[in-house]
C-alpha cells in the first residue's frame, strides 16, 4: 500500500503541476513594465505585423501573446500620460529568430521626454 501511495504522489507531482505558461510548442511573448510609469495603447511589431497588448501598470506583466516570428528586440509603441514613445529597430538583418518558448520583453522608461530616448527593452527567456 505504501508503494502505491508513493507512486500516486510521484505521478501527481510530474503531471499535476503543468501550467499554460510552460507551453513551449509556440513562440509566446509577454511584456513586463519595470518602470515607475503606467503604459497604455501598447503595440509590438516583430516584423510580422502589429500585436496589441493591454495596458500595463508599473511593475506588472501582460498575458502571453502568440507570435509567428520574433527577435531579441522589437518595435514598440506605447503611451505614457498621453504622450507616445517608441523603440525603433533599424532592421533584423543578420538576427536569428527566437525559438519556440516563452519570453518576456522587459520595458523600462526613464525620465526623458524624447520620443526615442525614454524606453529600453530587454529580452528574458522564461
Amino acid at each position: 500500500m505504501k508503494k502505491i501511495l508513493i507512486l500516486v504522489m510521484m505521478v501527481v507531482a510530474l503531471f499535476g503541476c503543468s501550467s499554460d505558461d510552460s507551453n513551449s510548442s509556440e513562440l509566446r511573448i509577454r511584456l513586463s513594465n519595470s518602470s515607475k510609469f503606467n503604459f497604455q495603447n501598447i503595440k509590438v511589431n516583430t516584423s510580422t505585423g502589429n500585436v496589441n497588448f493591454e495596458n500595463i501598470s508599473s511593475g506588472q506583466n501582460t498575458a502571453y501573446k502568440i507570435f509567428e516570428k520574433a527577435y531579441g528586440y522589437a518595435f514598440v509603441e506605447l503611451q505614457i500620460e498621453g504622450k507616445t514613445y517608441r523603440i525603433q529597430p533599424f532592421d533584423y538583418v543578420g538576427e536569428t529568430p527566437l525559438k519556440k518558448g516563452n519570453y518576456t520583453y522587459q520595458i523600462t522608461a526613464n525620465d526623458s521626454h524624447e520620443e526615442y530616448g525614454k524606453l529600453s527593452l530587454t529580452l528574458v527567456k522564461n
